[in-house]
């Protein structure tokens, strides 16, 4: 029994070695590499290759390689080899994963480290969050507030999870910013009244501390020289500010140079308006336009005559004298409307004003009894100037052509200062035909030509109401 058992196990060694060697002699695919690799999404598959062996040796036979991966999707993939060796059809196959362990990236907008005012809250300055794969995660993002700090995490479809933190730093270093109404070097001719503009103060963390200002200086205009005004502000967290104005007394002039200050109220109008700046810049001549609320559809000619260098005055929105003078409040309610019209224009605040009427007129009587002298002074204590005229064209008058709006202006110059009354509403062809006419006249006699500016002479009426 011994031997026959014996007998059996060396018949099954040599069936076992027969079948082993015979199963390594066939023919077969080897891979060069790993059958299965983790290939990274965003790179190329780099095939190493694959070689035919028979009877333990390497053979010369052509493999056909076929690769389906999909670069564009994560996932698992078969790059397969074929091979006809000694009539045999010969397969392999490698496995490819396309993985994603990359990270997403979370970039803050504003500061990591954000300074927020005591007593306030964070307002998210915002954030995105892109990811190589799944691109833009900014809406997967989780934001979470803890104690002086805001996490945002956020993982894509494979997991992978990225935080970023800003920091949250409460304090106020921040000094408050004054903004002067009106010029920071100013100049008042002698005995001239001063009118403290004011000024406004913002803080970053209190907002509007204009009532928080104190001013310091005196101007005496009866005595020249230079004369400095310092506006200080401070916050509730003792950051100070300070700014000073330089008041500038000086002598007034005898002749006042000789100057044509040119004033075209009641514009702009399409038909009129663009002649007149044209003129003007072809003259190389500046000039002052007093502005009424027109339509909206007019608003680029005051942008362009206020970029051409001219000064843009506050002349009425309404032009309705009901409006403007049953009231001092309908008055500035008036006034207002059109100085704001004019900044969203032009982005300046502008302070110089011209009464509809002028000062000295007698309309105002039939709405309200001594509004002129209420309103001549009120406009100054509120840092306007208002301009009347000394040398009126009759445009909206007597004048019944070209040549009488030219013989009112030139036969009426003096050798001071002119602040010449004219207007460009529609229709008013007269005056844009005499313009030209009068601009080269008052360079031929020695005249200057200037836009009106706050410390221009004003040329005030006497009040008659």
């Amino acid at each position: 029994m011994d031997k026959d058992l014996k007998i059996k196990a060396i018949i099954f060694f040599i069936v076992f070695i027969v079948s082993v060697t015979t199963f390594l002699a066939m023919p077969k695919i080897n891979l060069n590499g790993d059958s299965i690799v983790n290939l990274e999404y965003g790179h190329k598959y780099k095939e190493k290759g694959a070689y035919v062996t028979s009877f333990f040796k390497k053979q010369d036979a052509k493999i056909k390689i076929d690769n389906k991966i999909n670069y564009d999707k994560l996932g698992s993939y078969e790059v397969k080899y074929s091979a006809n060796y000694l009539k045999r059809k010969l397969n392999a196959t490698r496995k490819v994963n396309v993985v994603d362990t990359e990270k997403p990236k979370i970039e803050l907008k504003g500061e990591k480290t954000a300074i927020v005012c005591p007593n306030q809250k964070y307002k998210e300055e915002g954030y995105s969050a892109i990811d190589n794969y799944n691109k833009d995660l900014t809406d997967k993002v989780k934001v979470k507030e803890e104690e002086n700090k805001i996490i945002y995490e956020v993982s894509d479809s494979s997991k992978n999870t990225t935080k970023e933190e800003r920091s949250i730093k409460y304090e106020d270093k921040t000094a408050p910013i004054i903004t002067l109404n009106g010029k920071q070097d100013m100049t008042l001719y002698l005995n001239q009244t001063y009118t403290e503009p004011g000024a406004s103060a913002l803080d970053n963390c209190e907002g509007d501390i204009s009532s928080n200002i104190k001013v310091e200086g005196n101007v005496n205009t009866s005595i020249l020289g230079t004369y400095k005004v310092t506006y200080s502000v401070k916050d509730s967290y003792n950051n100070e500010t300070k700014i000073d104005r330089n008041v500038k007394v000086v002598p007034r002039p005898n002749n006042r140079d000789k100057t044509i200050y040119l004033t075209f109220d009641d514009g702009p109008s399409a038909g009129i308006t663009p002649g007149i700046l044209k003129i003007l810049k072809e003259e190389n001549v500046k000039a002052t336009f007093f502005v009424v609320g027109a339509s909206s559809n007019l608003d680029y000619l005051i942008k362009e005559a206020y970029n051409d260098g001219h000064t843009i005055g506050l002349h009425t929105y309404t032009h309705n004298y009901k409006t403007v003078y049953s009231s001092v409040n309908g008055y500035f309610d008036d006034l207002t409307k059109i100085q704001n019209r004019v900044y969203n224009i032009t982005g300046n605040k502008s302070k110089i004003i011209r009464f509809p009427g002028g000062s000295s007129n007698t309309v105002s009587r039939n709405y309200y009894r001594g509004i002129m002298g209420i309103l001549t002074n009120e406009v100054q204590n509120r840092g306007y100037q208002y301009f009347d005229w000394n040398v009126d064209s009759n445009d909206a008058g007597s004048a019944r052509t070209s040549l009488d709006v030219y013989n009112n202006v030139t036969r009426n110059l003096n050798s001071k200062s002119n602040i010449v009354l004219m207007h460009d509403f529609e229709g008013n062809t007269k005056t844009l035909n005499a313009l030209r006419d009068i601009i080269r006249y008052g360079k031929e006699n020695g005249y200057n030509f200037d836009s009106i500016k706050l410390d221009t002479y004003p040329a005030h009426h006497g009040v008659n109401n």
